[in-house]
Formats: structure tokens, sequence, C-alpha cells
């Protein structure tokens, strides 16, 4: 035990340990932590449905129903009506032939990389990709290849000398600690002539990317048999889980060989009848996402002046870097002291030398929200 409290210690020296706070509120904008009221920047309920009256009413109709737990995994008796009509509602919304829905983003890449791939065959990834990718790609047993961050010429000369067997390209589509966007059509091209599939991770642009919130793939007009969509429906859709969609052959590969998929119990049917909610909305309401897009250039004029380093983002993702662990959680406390909650992001999520203050930003946020979190900083900056 003496040697877990002396990393632990080591942890806290460094700026590095994590604290849980206490959500004592539904997750909005404005918040209730450890007893206190907050403006709160460090959600991922992109569009501000995580506490929508219709996802609620649609969970309690659903509970009322099918009840709370599933049961079973899918493939015993745990795969509801709820599950069935959500996946090819999913399909449908992506535009994509079929769909798969995971208790998880990290299940959901665990199990899709994991079924492609296995020893002598390769998977190449981004350097900042997701660790979810990352743990995917050691857990196939495969040749595991990092391509430096975004770098399409790199990528290519990884694929042009390897003679693995499957190859399999994965990148997140948003970057979630610098909010950037893949270069998903020169992706796409190398798939095709390296004959190699590619997974995108679409976590952070599902629901906010394209002009009806379909995603990375709307948003670029990308489509290719090679693809093997993922998103999350805990982020924009404001729910849990998360979906694979692609070509036939590959979603019913999954449903045989994604062990994430095939051992473990079924998410509740409710959640199911409040993603298909979900979904109606984020197609309907498109002012959710013109209001980001307001949000977000009132905040980069706000930040204008700012000494730390805003990183070229124009998703929800605003990073802020600060460049020490310790001088980041500072801000970050500091932020915390006038009601304003922002992470601070450290390493290993980060590099070192780049820890940041993670800004997200909701439709539930108002202007006046960002105007007083660019002042705020800015206060901070002059040490008033």
């Amino acid at each position: 035990m003496s040697s877990l409290a002396a990393e632990l210690a080591a942890l806290e020296a460094e700026g590095l340990r994590r604290r849980r706070r206490i959500l004592e509120t539904p997750q909005r904008a404005r918040v209730t932590v450890d007893g206190r009221d907050y403006v709160a920047f460090c959600s991922n309920d992109y569009l501000g449905l995580a506490a929508h009256p219709d996802l609620v009413a649609a969970a309690c109709a659903g509970a009322a129903t099918y009840g709370i737990g599933a049961g079973a995994s899918h493939l015993i008796l745990g795969h509801a009506r709820p599950h069935h009509d959500l996946e090819r509602a999913l399909a449908c919304f992506a535009d994509l032939p079929a769909a798969l829905y995971f208790s998880s983003g990290y299940m959901a890449n665990l199990g899709l990389v994991t079924a492609l791939s296995a020893r002598g065959d390769a998977v190449f990834a981004d350097r900042l990709n997701h660790a979810s990718l990352n743990d995917a790609a050691l857990l196939s047993r495969a040749d595991f290849k990092r391509y430096a961050h975004c770098d399409m010429g790199a990528l290519e000369r990884q694929l042009s000398a390897t003679r693995a067997k499957r190859k399999v390209i994965v990148s997140d589509a948003v970057f979630s600690m610098d909010g950037d966007i893949a270069p998903v059509a020169a992706l796409a091209e190398l798939a095709e002539r390296y004959d190699a599939w590619l997974v995108l991770d679409d976590a952070h642009g599902f629901g906010v990317l394209g002009a009806n919130g379909r995603g990375v793939l709307e948003h670029t007009g990308v489509r290719s048999p090679r693809i093997a969509y993922m998103a999350t429906l805990g982020k924009a859709a404001g729910v849990s889980g998360a979906f694979v969609a692609g070509e036939p052959d590959l979603i019913e590969t999954l449903v045989q060989r994604a062990r994430t998929y095939v051992y473990t119990t079924a998410s509740p049917p409710l959640l199911a009848c409040a993603l298909q909610k979900s979904l109606e909305l984020i197609e309907s309401e498109r002012w959710r996402r013109d209001r980001l897009a307001k949000l977000i250039a009132a905040l980069k004029a706000g930040l204008r002046g700012c000494a730390a380093r805003l990183l070229p983002s124009d998703t929800p993702i605003q990073p802020l870097v600060i460049g020490g662990s310790v001088e980041a959680v500072a801000v970050s406390e500091q932020l915390a002291a006038r009601g304003l909650l922002v992470p601070a992001i450290r390493p290993p999520t980060v590099p070192r030398g780049t820890a940041r203050l993670r800004v997200s930003l909701s439709a539930d946020h108002r202007i006046e929200d960002v105007e007083r979190l660019a002042a705020a900083l800015e206060s901070i900056e002059r040490g008033a």
C-alpha cells in the first residue's frame, strides 16, 4: 500500500491528481455542484438535450412499457423492440445501410477495432486519437503504428510499407482535446488506395456537424463502403451509449465478433426510447447548432487578446493552452471561485507542456455566459 500512496503523492505534487465533483442538478449550463451554483463549461451536452423534457417523457414511457433493466445480453433475450427500432433510426439518420447500438463509446471502439484486426494485421492511428482507440489497437494484437497528427504523408508512407493482411486506419473525426476536424476526405482516399478499412470516431461531431447534425460525413460529403462510422449518444444526443454504422456485412460481423457487444447485458430499453426522441430533436431543431456557432464566435472574439493560446477550432471544444499542469489547475480554480467551471486537462490526456483549459460550449449557454468567462480570464491574467 505504501507504493500506491507514494504514487498518489507524486500525482498531487505534479498537479495531476484528479478529483470528482458531485453534481446535484440535471446536466445544464447552470448547475449546482458540491452545494454551490456555477455556470459550467465542462459538459459534452453540446445541444442542451440531456435534461430536455421530451427525452425525460420518452424514457418514462419506455420504463413503463419495458421496465428498467434489459435483463440479458442482446444475443440471448436482451434485444428489445426499442433497441431494434433505434438501430434502424440511427442507420437512417447517419445515411448508412445498417447500425449497431453499443452501451458506450469506449465499448464500441474496443468491439469494432478488435473485430476488424488481429495478429498479422496492422492498425494505423493518429497520434492524438482518443484513449479508447489506442486501447482497442493494443488489445487487437495487430501491429500498432501511430502517425503524426493529421499527417497524411506519414500515414501513406506507413501504408505503403506494410505487409499486413488487413489494414485498418483509425482516427477521431473531431479531436476531443484540440477540437479540430480530421482530414476525412484524404483518409478515405488513402483507405481506398491501400485497400484499408477507415474507422472514424465521431463522438464530438455527431449532432453538431452538418446541416442536419448528421456528423462529419455529412459535413465533409464523404461516402465510402470502407468506412466504419462510430458516434456516441451521451454527448450531443444527450442520453447514453454509442453506435457503429456501415455496410451490412460490417454490422453483422460485429454482432458475431465484437466482444463488448456479445458479452455484456444490453442497455436499458428506456434509453433507446429516449434516443429515438433525441434524433427527432437533433434534426428538427437546427437553432441549437446555429446558437453554438454564435457562441463559438463570441468566445473567440472575447479571448482575442488573451495571452494563453486558443487552439484553432470551429467546434464546441475550445481549448485554451496554459502550459504547465500546476498553472492550468490554478486558473481553473480561480475561475471556479468566480462561479465558472472549466476543467484543466493535463497529461497523460494531453502531451506534457500543453496542459489546458477545455472550454465546452452548449446550446444551453447564453452569450452573456461566454462574455463573463472571457472577462474572468482577462481579469485572472491581470492578477486582479
